[in-house]
């Protein structure tokens, strides 16, 4: 009994240890259950964004437009407008340029954000593009609040632009991502064509209240959009290690010669959407601008949906580049010796064609370049010095405005000085080593 008792302590540990070992392959299963569970919602999450791919990209293009619609809102209608509000005419126009010069300050804080936290920056930009169009609606004859609304409205841009690549990169396998910076960029195109050709009937149709409302509305219908798209998971996330300081484009050639062809290729479109009605009032076709502005802009939707993806399967980026900016020179130089709208019309739908279709190329250029980590704040690099060459080549082309041979001679001058840029462009074989990432 002594013996027995003894070792009954021992029985009883031995039990209990049982216990205790059963418990823990229990719990041990139940963890791989969980695990296998939450690696399976995670995949069919992902799954889902590859399957829904497009209709995330068909949201972020529609926010995309909003933000030009928007801003070049009462840019086709400056003159009613100006009557409207019983402000200046160059007031009015004060409304579509201060977009510019806050792009200019926010598109590399903006970049770097999109690079670390990509829903809450592009949230924040579709967010504040909606609120910016509601705030004009608190008084649409008010000067005051237009200009509130264009603020909120322009800091949000550079949160929705510099994402092109992003949303190329994180939603799209390798293959596509080509066409899907094609899509982003046409949508910016599209977006100015929308404000060139409702302006004027939505006023006639009502008033400015009623153009305030259908840009609002749509504005706030492609934010709700956007914002559900960036709940869902990036089917390809990048590589998390990456750093997403902006150091490396310090001293990156490559990245400032793409800079600098967007500074003139920008800069050239601005500039032509600004004074092109003066230049022709002076050559006796001033009543044509418009109708001109709309067929070069036509010519980048074209030229942007069919160039980008030729030009990457066949490496010829370069030699693209090289075409835009040539028929650009050559375009102006026509345009200055033969007074001809009909002319004009051609040779500007061929600048459309050819040079707006250069900023998918760039920036697809970029994202390959630069990596999928990075490509928010390349973008932002990038949009940050097309701006820039937006602002300075308006100013040039304003001191020379009174003589139109001038004006049309230095838009081909800055042209040939992209030529120049783009011929340091690597080629063939060199150009595969800047598909691959940058050092």
């Amino acid at each position: 009994m002594i013996k027995d008792r003894a070792g009954e302590p021992g029985r009883h540990q031995a039990r209990v240890a049982e216990r205790h070992r059963r418990n823990e392959d229990g719990s041990k299963g139940a963890r791989a259950c969980t695990d296998r569970s939450g690696a399976a919602v995670a995949a069919q999450s992902v799954a889902s964004v590859r399957v829904n791919r497009w209709v995330i990209l068909a949201g972020y293009a529609l926010l995309t437009a909003c933000t030009q619609w928007l801003w070049l809102a009462y840019a086709p209608i400056t003159t009613q407008t100006h009557q409207i509000m019983r402000v200046s005419e160059g007031a009015v126009g004060d409304l579509a340029g201060i977009f510019p010069f806050v792009y200019v300050i926010l598109a590399l804080p903006a970049g770097r954000w999109l690079d670390a936290r990509f829903g809450r920056a592009l949230g924040l930009g579709a967010v504040l593009t909606a609120t910016g169009g509601l705030l004009r609606l608190a008084g649409p004859s008010s000067f005051g609040w237009a200009l509130a609304g264009q603020f909120v409205t322009a800091t949000g841009q550079p949160f929705v632009l510099n994402s092109i690549t992003k949303v190329a990169g994180r939603y799209f396998p390798p293959a596509e991502r080509t066409a899907a910076v094609s899509i982003g960029s046409v949508s910016l195109f599209a977006g100015i064509l929308a404000a060139v050709l409702s302006g004027g009937p939505l006023l006639h149709a009502g008033d400015l209240r009623l153009l305030l409302w259908v840009q609002a509305a749509v504005a706030v219908v492609a934010a709700v959009w956007v914002l559900a798209a960036v709940r869902a998971p990036a089917a390809f996330p990048g590589d998390p290690s990456v750093a997403v300081s902006l150091r490396w484009l310090r001293g990156d050639r490559f990245m400032w010669i793409l800079a600098g062809l967007l500074f003139v290729g920008m800069g050239v479109f601005n500039a032509v959407a600004t004074w092109l009605d003066s230049i022709l009032t002076h050559l006796g076709h001033g009543g044509a601008s418009g109708y001109l502005i709309a067929l070069m802009t036509v010519g980048g939707i074209v030229g942007g949906a069919l160039l980008p993806g030729i030009v990457a399967r066949r490496n010829q980026r370069r030699g693209m580049l090289e075409i835009a900016v040539a028929v650009t020179a050559v375009a102006f130089a026509v345009i200055a010796a033969v007074h001809d709208p009909v002319l004009g019309g051609v040779v500007l739908f061929a600048v459309g064609f050819f040079l707006l279709a250069g900023l998918p190329v760039v920036l697809d250029w970029s994202e390959l370049y630069a990596g999928p980590e990075r490509a928010g704040g390349a973008a932002g690099f990038l949009l940050l010095s097309g701006n820039l060459g937006g602002v300075v080549l308006v100013l040039i082309i304003q001191v020379a405005i009174g003589n139109p041979y001038v004006s049309l001679g230095a838009l081909s001058i800055a042209s040939l000085a992209g030529l120049a840029l783009a011929t340091r462009l690597p080629t063939g074989s060199a150009a595969a080593a800047y598909q691959g990432g940058s050092p």
